[in-house]
């Protein structure tokens, strides 16, 4: 029973452009037209913020002084994944994820980021506007990046 597993511990990062736009990409291993903003999981003895900017490389190419940190979210957030995915997702271990969200503002041109990376978990990427989110993601999630989006909104609607 689905209900009776632990959340995998992550993060999750909310990277704007100075136009306030929202970095978004394609899985590579999914044929769906879902997008979704750079996560992951937190490595041992990673505290949240260092999994943050991790990731953030390790996804886009972009490093800890391409941007500034603006926002975090107090509590994690959580979504369920659906019946189906819980077997084909690390081991089945998780029913989801338990994820601390940052917003991140890019202090370069798009130059700076690479989704070809050397483990590489994109095919293609855009900025989109922070309304967008909830309809461009996959179901099972829209509910945690509607609640993204209003937890960052008093600084997406502002220039910070």
């Amino acid at each position: 029973m689905a209900s009776l597993l632990p959340y995998r511990l992550g993060v999750g990062i909310m990277l704007i452009n100075p136009a306030r736009q929202v970095f978004v990409a394609k899985r590579i291993d999914t044929i769906s037209e879902a997008w979704q903003m750079p996560q992951g999981g937190m490595d041992e003895g990673e505290d949240a913020l260092t999994s943050a900017y991790r990731e953030l490389e390790e996804e886009t190419g972009v490093g800890r002084q391409h941007v500034r940190l603006i926002a975090q979210s107090d509590q994690p957030l959580t979504y369920d994944l659906p019946e189906t995915l819980i077997p084909k997702l690390w081991g089945g271990k998780y029913r989801g994820q338990r994820q601390h969200w940052f917003l991140m503002q890019l202090n370069a041109g798009d130059e700076v980021i690479n989704i070809h990376t050397d483990h590489p978990e994109f095919s293609e990427w855009k900025w989109a506007a922070p309304e967008q989110l909830p309809e461009i993601i996959v179901p099972f999630k829209r509910h945690m990046y509607a609640d993204i989006v209003a937890l960052f909104a008093p600084h997406l609607a502002a220039r910070t």
